[in-house]
């Protein structure tokens, strides 16, 4: 009987499986058996996802990462021990074309990061813990608050008509009040995490890094001190990217990354090279050899990458 039950788990195929999440759906194909099928992305379609995944012999899955969408269902497959690898849109699309396919939907779109997981066999990703979920809401709020503050100074600035300006004044003043109580609000919580505050402590005794800065890295790049400094760098987008042919030797540029940390340090760069004596010098070395001003303070915020994720 032992013999018997052995070669029945043996016979089970190896199965990948895609995950295309939306708002409102969880498509979800599995390779090579060619099924897909179709949930509700909430509490009861997430459950009958799981009862179907938990009667194959899974060796990844592959789920594309959709703002918030795909947080819950990647969440609860991870407390139930699946391995979830959560890839860039990009990426996936790109393999898509890759494999000869332009055109795009759900169900095609779940096939593809099924086939992806079998390729290319993503790493797993672990999510984030609810702290860092919290502080990342909060802080992109602000963000997004900043930006309309900027936006509605700009039209008042503009504005012919005392009615509009004094309405425009008034919206100001009460996104200024929102972003005071979202700073409270980030404050406490960063305050009652033991290790949020310890990193908040780190990030800022580096001279050039603010406050806000440190908000930005810590909520946008939960891997520092995690991991090496050229992978920091990549993540941000302040990797130079090689562009070689032959005998050409291209020119090397960065791209892609996440575009919130890199923002952050780009005007943390701008005071480092004033206030951090260290990367002061560093910039004028660079400055000296002719290098553009640009490429001095992507080499600056680069730096300071590598100095927060020591």
């Amino acid at each position: 009987m032992q013999g018997k039950v052995s070669f029945q788990e043996d016979a089970m195929p190896v199965v990948y499986a895609g995950v295309d999440v939306s708002k409102e759906w969880l498509d979800i194909h599995l390779h090579p058996l060619g099924e897909s099928r179709r949930f509700c992305n909430d509490k009861t379609g997430i459950r009958q996802l799981k009862r179907l995944l938990a009667r194959h012999r899974l060796a990844s899955i592959v789920m594309e990462a959709t703002g918030k969408f795909h947080r819950p269902a990647h969440r609860s497959l991870w407390l139930d021990g699946f391995a979830v690898a959560v890839v860039d849109p990009l990426r996936a699309r790109m393999f898509a074309r890759a494999c000869g396919y332009l055109a795009k939907t759900d169900r095609l779109d779940a096939r593809f990061l099924a086939l992806l997981a079998e390729s290319l066999r993503p790493p797993a990703d672990t999510p984030p813990s609810p702290h860092i979920e919290a502080l990342q809401e909060l802080v992109n709020a602000r963000s997004a608050a900043k930006c309309d503050i900027t936006a509605l100074q700009n039209r008042s600035k503009t504005a012919t008509t005392a009615l509009l300006r004094g309405e425009l004044n008034r919206l100001v003043r009460r996104l200024e009040q929102h972003v005071e109580r979202l700073d409270k609000e980030i404050e406490r919580r960063v305050g009652e995490d033991p290790q949020l505050y310890r990193k908040a402590e780190i990030l800022t005794s580096i001279p050039g890094i603010g406050r806000v800065t440190a908000l930005a890295l810590m909520a946008g790049m939960d891997e520092l001190g995690s991991c090496s400094g050229k992978q920091a760098a990549m993540l941000a987008g302040l990797a130079p990217i090689a562009n070689d042919s032959g005998a050409r030797t291209g020119r090397r540029s960065i791209r892609a990354g996440r575009p919130a940390p890199r923002r952050a340090l780009y005007m943390a760069a701008l005071s480092a090279c004033r206030y951090n004596p260290a990367l002061a010098r560093f910039a004028d070395t660079l400055k000296a050899a002719g290098k553009p001003a640009k490429v001095i303070l992507v080499a600056v915020m680069r730096k300071l990458l590598v100095l927060a994720n020591c």
